[in-house]
């Protein structure tokens, strides 16, 4: 169990003025000016880096199953290329914005430095509820969408991935319509897709690897045994149930888990492989609670971020620690698994408390490291075996483990501004050898 200071009851220390969520743009900027104050970069990078390339906002009509046509609104913000392609998810959700997508793209464009990826950050998607639409709809909402976006993509200039309500099969769609309108195949447009269209093996679980190998290292260096090391999990999504089975697997305790539709607790583990992840089966985590023995039920899915663990991964959405309860927040150790679960609000309190933040753009850029696996292969036409991708995703996560720690060591900082110096001083390196046009 949690053996720090985390669980004693510490005074806030910062407040979040009007209680409300900030949103991923506001989150973004903020971090970026912090970690800016330990480097010395031009100022007109760090003014340049706050706002996107561009921004596409398309209109995405769509005909229903009933004949009727109805009309979304899709779009693509494109951060900053300056180390290469646009990289980033296309998300089918109803609070889909043009300032989330925004924001989005600067943690991509972070998250490729830290991991010295040859791609800059982008991010999309379409404001829908995926869960509304039948599988015919969303394929020709797919396809309608990849032809409004198809002057701004391609294996050279933007490389979409799947994000929230988008899958594997999305991506065969979109790389499909793609190259039918191109004349060729180019499965290099889209990374996430089916192996047998183009996609690497590997690369459904690799943000949950990710998430799992960050996790082990970061108990490593704090002294934590990983045999034994209590683990809860907010989220038994892709991300969540990868990453929990795989420190099961490892000898780790992962001891809750939840889902959208409650939580699991069991002080002595899960069987974590028994549970099916929401991709398997939606809300089968109080399913498994109701009939595991030893196992309880949380009146509150958020109750389990609450939990005396030794490392807590919030792996299902972003803003779930804020001020309103990083004050509870008792693990040791906090691995983000999704995007933007910490508020920064919510981070200085953890930093004071002496919690430790693993941030996102470190931690699950598995993801998007395994998406350069694919666009390789693709470009290549040569395919890696799982093996392969496994251990080069290994080496991958490791070197920018490295990388990150070198900072937190030498200039006493919290892990999120040493994985920003660290991205934030190859980018800006990138700017100035570059140079400005005209």
């Amino acid at each position: 169990m949690s053996t720090g200071t985390a669980g004693t009851g510490e005074k806030r220390v910062a407040t979040d003025e009007q209680h409300e969520p900030e949103s991923a743009l506001e989150t973004a900027r903020r971090q970026l000016e912090h970690a800016a104050a330990h480097l010395d970069v031009d100022p007109g990078v760090i003014e340049r880096l706050k706002h996107p390339t561009t921004v596409h906002r398309v209109a995405v009509p769509l005909e229903r199953d009933d004949g009727s046509v109805e009309v979304f609104t899709g779009y693509r913000a494109q951060h900053d290329d300056v180390r290469g392609p646009y990289k980033g998810g296309l998300r089918f959700h109803p609070e889909v914005s043009e300032e989330e997508c925004v924001g989005l793209s600067m943690w991509m464009t972070w998250k490729c430095a830290v991991m010295d990826l040859p791609f800059g950050g982008g991010k999309g998607g379409v404001v829908v509820n995926p869960k509304e639409l039948s599988t015919d709809e969303k394929e020709r909402l797919t396809r309608r969408f990849a032809e409004e976006l198809r002057k701004f993509v391609g294996p050279k200039k933007d490389i979409p991935a799947p994000d929230m309500g988008t899958d594997a099969q999305t991506m065969a769609w979109f790389m499909d319509a793609y190259s039918m309108q191109e004349g060729e195949t180019i499965p290099g447009v889209v990374t996430g897709k089916p192996p047998v269209v183009g996609g690497s093996e590997g690369r459904e679980e690799a943000p949950g690897r990710s998430v799992a190998i960050i996790t082990r290292e970061a108990a490593r260096y704090y002294d934590f045994d990983l045999d034994g090391l209590t683990v809860a999990v907010q989220g038994y999504g892709s991300v969540g149930a990868n990453a929990a089975r795989l420190l099961d697997d490892w000898g780790a305790d992962v001891v809750a888990v939840s889902d959208s539709g409650g939580a699991v607790h069991d002080p002595s583990g899960l069987d974590t492989h028994a549970i099916p992840s929401f991709a398997e089966q939606p809300n089968a985590v109080t399913e498994y609670g109701a009939d595991a023995d030893g196992a309880d039920l949380l009146d509150e899915g958020n109750d389990i971020l609450e939990l005396d663990v030794d490392v807590l991964i919030p792996a299902a959405v972003g803003n779930v620690i804020t001020v309103d309860n990083a004050n509870e927040i008792r693990a040791d150790i906090v691995v983000e698994g999704a995007n933007g679960p910490t508020t920064f609000p919510a981070d200085e309190i953890l930093a004071e408390r002496g919690v430790h933040v693993i941030p996102d753009i470190l931690a699950n850029a598995g993801g998007v490291t395994v998406s350069y696996f694919e666009w390789l292969q693709d470009i290549n036409r040569r395919t890696w075996t799982l093996e392969q991708v496994q251990e080069e995703l290994e080496s991958e996560m490791l070197s920018a483990w490295d990388a990150v720690r070198d900072e937190v060591e030498d200039r006493d900082v919290t892990w999120r501004d040493a994985a920003y110096v660290v991205a934030l001083d190859r980018i800006a390196e990138a700017k100035s050898v570059r140079g400005l046009w005209p």
